[in-house]
This record gives structure tokens, C-alpha cells and sequence, in this order.
């Protein structure tokens, strides 16, 4: 037994009428991992910090709506029916978001905020992509302080402690399960430390990072999910809809990644442009004048000027 993962006595913790609960503090742990990483990142690639820092306080509010959204609307059950609390939709501190609906939620609002601050909306997602995979490893911990989201009952050294009041209903005789907390830990970590490399590699842009992150994630929660226990609603047979949701994850990556390196290659010169588009035109449209003002000049007899020396 002394080999087993234990899980922790407390989830949390009083200060005064105020409870603090390690789930939220693990989640605030990742989202500042995630801003950190993501802004490091934004700015070796020439962004500037302010048109970040807008961008993701359009992003992470609305990340978490499309969280609880996503939660609720694959859990209906949990919250409309005879005796339920309708308004228990609402009650996001009793717990239920979903990674899938963060990421819609926060992609779509960083879109509209790149729109209005003229960044190109590819450039972010690819300085975010690692952060958010080390922001979800985070994330998992709140899981284990929670005692939930575990696998199947196992007697490996590595299996995870669950106390009694925690056990779900079918598996009140065992005591130790698969800690899948901790196989999407590492698992995000080494997503992270993947894209970080590959984009040294091969100066990847475009959006072919964030892509290769949507592959490699939804490739290992396809199987994290596998072995949960919590319940589900299925499809296609046993596979949970999360899984299901894996699946789709990943091969839009594969094909996101595989289509911008045929026919977007290369990685952009510039990440932000000069000024908002407020014509409503694309930062894509507006790309012409920046190639514009670093074509070679020529002289006022048509010939080509020289180049500039690099010392000048």
C-alpha cells in the first residue's frame, strides 16, 4: 500500500466565511502558466504585450462560459428534470466545466479581439498552444484534490488511493484506481515540451502549431477518457462522447496541420500590423503593404538600388 498514489484529505480551505478550494487554485495556477508561457512566446515573435494582454482578457472570461456551456449541454440530465434546480446551470463554483468548450469559447473571443487590434489570430494560437497544454496539466491536479475523474480499479504501483465517500456507486470495494489525473498530466507536459520543439525545429507559424497541439491533445485524451469511470453518455457503442469529441479534435488537427503546410508555409514576418483593421477588412488583406515596404527600392532611373550595408 505504501507504493500507492495517496489522495489528499482536504480539497480546500476556510478564511472565514470565504472557502477556497484547490480546484479553483489549481485552475488559476494554469491559467497564469498558460498567460505567462503565451506572452513570452507573443513577443519573441514581435507582438507587443498590450495587444496580448487584451487579447486574452477577451479570451479567458469567455473561455469559461464556453467551458460551463459545453458541460451542461453534454450533462442536460445533471441539470433539467423533475426536482432539479434549473438554475443550477449557473452554479459554476459546485463544479462542471469541460476543456472543449474553453478552448471554443476562448478561440473565438481571441479572434474577435484580434480582429479589432489588428494581430493575426494564427500567430497567437501558436504562442499560446504550449502554455495551454501546460495550463491543462495543471489543471488535472484539481482533479486529484477532488478525488474524481479516475480510471478503473488497478493494483499497479502507481494506482491512485480513493477514500470511501469518494468511490462511485459499483466500486465501493476497491481501493485504488488508474490515476488518469496524473496520465494527462504528463501527457499535456510532454505535448508542451513537443510543440515548443518542433517550432524551434522547424519555424513553424501560420497556425501549424496550435494544429499540432490539437492533434497530440485530442490523440491522448482519446485514451485518458477511455479509462474514466465517472458517467457518460455514449456513442456508437461504448465509446463515451468525449471520446467521440477526441477523435474529432485530433483528425481536424491532422488536417489543419496538414493543409497549412501545403499551402501556407513558412511562418509570418509580421504579427501585428501597424494599426486596427477597422474597415473590416482581414489582417490577411493588409498583409500587401507591409511586403510593399520591404521590396527592394529602386532608384528614380528604374534601376534597382543597392542594398544597404548591414553596419549602416
Amino acid at each position: 500500500m505504501l507504493l500507492f498514489i495517496p489522495s489528499p484529505p482536504i480539497n480546500g480551505f476556510s478564511l472565514g466565511p470565504l472557502t477556497i478550494r484547490f480546484y479553483a487554485l489549481c485552475l488559476i495556477a494554469g491559467i497564469i502558466a498558460g498567460w505567462m508561457i503565451g506572452l513570452r512566446r507573443w513577443r519573441a515573435r514581435g507582438g507587443t504585450q498590450e495587444t496580448f494582454e487584451t487579447v486574452m482578457l477577451w479570451a479567458i472570461p469567455l473561455g469559461i462560459v464556453g467551458s460551463r456551456i459545453y458541460h451542461v449541454v453534454t450533462h442536460l440530465s445533471d441539470y433539467f428534470g423533475p426536482g432539479i434546480n434549473p438554475w443550477s446551470v449557473f452554479f459554476i463554483w459546485e463544479g462542471g466545466i469541460a476543456i472543449y468548450g474553453a478552448i471554443g469559447g476562448g478561440a473565438l473571443a481571441a479572434w474577435i479581439a484580434c480582429r479589432i487590434k489588428g494581430a493575426r489570430f494564427a500567430a497567437l494560437a501558436d504562442s499560446l498552444a504550449p502554455g495551454i497544454a501546460v495550463g491543462q496539466a495543471l489543471g488535472r491536479l484539481g482533479n486529484w484534490f477532488n478525488q474524481e475523474l479516475y480510471g478503473h480499479p488497478t493494483t499497479l504501483p502507481w494506482g491512485l488511493e480513493i477514500a470511501p465517500e469518494h468511490r462511485l456507486p459499483g466500486f465501493e470495494q476497491y481501493e485504488t484506481f488508474q490515476p488518469t489525473f496524473l496520465y494527462e498530466l504528463l501527457w499535456n507536459l510532454l505535448v508542451a515540451g513537443i510543440l515548443i520543439w518542433a517550432d524551434r525545429r522547424f519555424r513553424m507559424g501560420r497556425g501549424k502549431v496550435f494544429a499540432l497541439y490539437l492533434a497530440l491533445y485530442g490523440f491522448g485524451r482519446f485514451f485518458t477518457e477511455g479509462m474514466r469511470t465517472d458517467p457518460s453518455e455514449t456513442m456508437f457503442g461504448p465509446l463515451r462522447q468525449n471520446q467521440f469529441a477526441a477523435i474529432l479534435i485530433c483528425l481536424a488537427g491532422v488536417l489543419l496541420l496538414a493543409l497549412l503546410t501545403k499551402f501556407r508555409p513558412g511562418r509570418e514576418t509580421e504579427v501585428e500590423l501597424p494599426g486596427p483593421v477597422a474597415d473590416g477588412s482581414s489582417t490577411e488583406d493588409a498583409e500587401a503593404p507591409l511586403a510593399d515596404a520591404t521590396a527592394t527600392p529602386e532608384s528614380d532611373d528604374g534601376q534597382t538600388a543597392p542594398e544597404p550595408r548591414d553596419d549602416e
